[in-house]
């Protein structure tokens, strides 16, 4: 008896044994850790935590088997010991870490990245519904930015709605990597629309991909006033859908430049509106039209568009049209030319001093720190022209698309505008300072979400 009980409790021991052996082998591996060098953890916590950790300041990464593309992590400080959160590893990007949740947070304790992305975008839309977007006003506003990448807490995932078409753009390698999770939760909770995934072609070369499932010929600079060869080739009227905008109707092409339309102006396009009945309007790099569109629908005498981009001149003929405003012999017009050239012929023709708003919305000529010395240069030219071109006591719209401007802050841009009130022989005030509209929230520890700077002065 006591053999036989023997026997059966070795058989029942070995099948214990064998059942934890299938349970451990079935579990997921648990998350890998990247421990920072020495005194980094101070960049990624508190008043700094920045959200992207570069490659430099990584000493190690620790777990078997080595993480991939997309895979979470948690990172920690130089012991290896104290985890400062977890986010999305990339072993091919400078971007080597994007983390997306502190160690402060309810949702560290479960790294989960499906529920995360879930959570933020339910997160996304609730944001933009306090703000009043989409409008079913008077004012209706059905296009709009629903995610802002590290201003929404998704990193290198920009989503716009563009009326019944969601257009997704793919900054990141780990996005690439859950495109069928994010647009499950887009599915979830911003129903019956159709979505167009447009992978940001060359930012995904610096993550390490190459992208050859999409036919998209992506354009990833964020020039307002941009050639025809930048053009998608599916730019063309088959693909346009209609979007609405402070009530204006437009154009969009989900497979144009960027996601379709700039919507981060809403905001500076409603001050234009508001200040221009009876007035002379020159915008300049129109691109679809929106400020002249404002302007013309908002009693301005007379508003001229300029842009270098025959398309986009074609574009906000089309945008006038669907507005019933008259191209012949009525308040807006729009021309194709380079602008510098245009301001040049004005000047030459004696209509200095000849109009009452300026628009300034220049291509983004800084893409770098490096290149902003240059930039500078050019910002103050252009400045200088159409301050030359505003009577005296009107108003300039001056902007700038790029993030190395913005950088640098207010006194930067502040000592370009000196610097063309001087060449034009003219004195500046500002009147307001503002970016891109509430759909484009910028997360307080990571400044280089914000790009879009726009100054309203008074030319005297």
């Amino acid at each position: 008896m006591h053999s036989r009980f023997n026997m059966r409790s070795r058989h029942l021991g070995r099948m214990c044994s064998s059942l934890l052996t299938r349970a451990i082998a079935t579990q997921p591996a648990p998350p890998a850790r990247v421990v920072l060098k020495g005194g980094k953890a101070r960049l990624f916590t508190g008043e700094n935590a920045n959200p992207l950790v570069y490659n430099g300041a990584i000493d190690r990464v620790v777990g078997r088997p080595a993480p991939n593309v997309g895979d979470v992590v948690i990172l920690t400080d130089g012991t290896g010991e104290k985890a400062l959160g977890w986010g999305v590893f990339n072993p091919n990007s400078t971007y080597r870490v994007r983390i997306l949740v502190g160690a402060d947070e309810e949702a560290f304790h479960n790294p989960n990245l499906e529920s995360l992305i879930d959570q933020r975008i339910a997160q996304a839309v609730q944001l933009r519904r306090l703000l009043g977007l989409p409008h079913t006003t008077s004012s209706a506003t059905t296009v709009y930015r629903l995610v802002n990448s590290e201003g929404d807490r998704l990193s290198g995932l920009i989503v716009d709605v563009l009326g019944d078409v969601i257009v997704i753009s793919s900054c990141a390698a780990w996005v690439e990597q859950h495109k069928e999770t994010i647009q499950d939760a887009l599915r979830k909770h911003i129903a019956g629309k159709t979505i167009i995934w447009r992978p940001a072609v060359e930012m995904l070369k610096q993550e390490g991909l190459e992208d050859e499932s999409s036919d998209v010929e992506e354009d990833d600079s964020d020039n307002n006033e941009s050639d025809s060869t930048n053009a998608s080739a599916k730019d063309n009227s088959d693909n346009f859908v209609e979007v609405m905008e402070l009530g204006v109707k437009y154009k969009a092409s989900p497979y144009g430049q960027k996601t379709g339309f700039y919507a981060d102006q809403r905001e500076n396009r409603q001050v234009v509106a508001l200040l221009c009945k009876d007035k002379t309007v020159l915008d300049l790099c129109c691109y679809s039209g929106g400020f002249s569109l404002n302007a013309a629908m908002q009693g301005a005498s007379h508003v001229v568009g300029v842009d270098s981009s025959a398309p986009a001149i074609e574009l906000a003929k089309a945008n006038a049209a669907l507005n019933g405003l008259p191209l012949s012999g009525g308040s807006v017009e729009f021309v194709k030319a380079e602008v510098s050239s245009y301001m040049k012929e004005q000047i030459k023709q004696g209509k200095a001093n000849n109009w009452d708003i300026i628009i300034l919305d220049p291509p983004k000529l800084a893409p770098t720190k490096a290149s902003l010395r240059k930039a500078v240069r050019k910002y103050t030219s252009l400045n200088a022209a159409a301050m030359r071109l505003v009577k005296p006591g009107g108003l300039l719209m001056t902007c700038s698309c790029s993030g190395a401007m913005a950088a640098a802050g207010d006194e930067q841009f502040d000592a370009m505008l000196r610097a063309a009130a001087m060449l034009a022989g003219r004195k500046v005030t500002v009147l307001r300072r503002a970016g891109a509209g509430g759909d484009h929230p910028v997360d307080v520890h990571y400044p280089e979400g914000k790009y879009l700077t726009n100054v309203l002065v008074r030319v005297l």
